[in-house]
């Protein structure tokens, strides 16, 4: 029984002598980004963070969502919120796009130098007028504010996955749009009753982005995963202050 549990804890992980690809997810990348301890504790020792709860209403709407989208990529029309904001862009058919959907599959690029292929699923994909792909990512959340911006220090890991999607586009050969868009899906707080249903209001926000950072992190996530020693805990990782704390009234018994 230990056996199985040792190799089932292994399976996965980074091995620094192995000549195999290793799968790295963007979700991956941001965690190195937030606490690169964490990340190699992760990747290379296999002690995850415990993991939080699963979002059922979030994935629910996004389902929707790409059914509604799908509607007008079929046909070939444009979404009502694209015409709202009189965005040069439709949703475009592509081969490989539910591929690209799938969490464990997604867009993929194996960085050569580093042997890292790296990952991300995406929501949608749009295209513009000058046939430049569009990546767009779905967002849900209860606010009692109108949510027009990306305005928040917590938001800033979206840009950086609106970003990692762009590189992988591009480093596919595709010529991507450097304007992404938030569809994002805000419940109505006041309701007078909820009568069986949760109502959205839906703003469609662009975002500039830049993803001339995100080669030099897949770099040092490498060096880190190459290492044998600890890297530093990120500066406000919560998780590892709390194992600090602990460590820290265990030390006072």
């Amino acid at each position: 029984m230990s056996q199985y549990y040792n190799s089932q804890r292994t399976k996965g992980l980074y091995d620094p002598n192995s000549s195999e690809p290793f799968k790295l997810s963007r979700s991956k990348i941001d965690l190195f980004i937030n606490c690169p301890r964490c990340f190699y504790f992760d990747r290379r020792l296999g002690v995850a963070r415990p993991p939080g709860f699963p979002f059922a209403l979030n994935s629910a709407v996004d389902h929707l969502l790409k059914l509604e989208f799908d509607i007008h990529r079929a046909n070939g029309t444009k979404h009502p919120l694209i015409e709202k904001y009189g965005v040069d862009a439709r949703p475009v058919a592509h081969a490989d796009l539910e591929k690209w959907r799938h969490n464990f599959t997604g867009i993929q690029y194996l960085h050569k130098p580093t042997n890292l292929l790296i990952f991300g699923a995406i929501d949608d994909l749009w295209q513009n007028s000058q046939g430049e792909y569009i990546i767009v990512d779905y967002k849900s959340t209860s606010k009692s504010e109108e949510i027009t911006e990306l305005n928040k220090e917590w938001q800033d890991g979206y840009k950086r996955q609106m970003e990692v999607y762009q590189w992988l586009l591009r480093k596919n050969g595709y010529k991507v749009s450097s304007t992404g868009y938030f569809v994002y899906c805000n419940g109505q707080l006041d309701r007078k009753a909820f009568d069986s249903k949760l109502e959205f209001d839906i703003t469609l926000i662009p975002y500039v982005g830049d993803d001339s950072w995100v080669e030099g992190v897949i770099t040092e996530a490498h060096k880190c995963l190459q290492s044998d020693e600890y890297p530093e805990q990120g500066q406000d990782c919560d998780y590892c202050l709390y194992n600090n704390a602990i460590k820290s009234l265990g030390q006072h018994k």
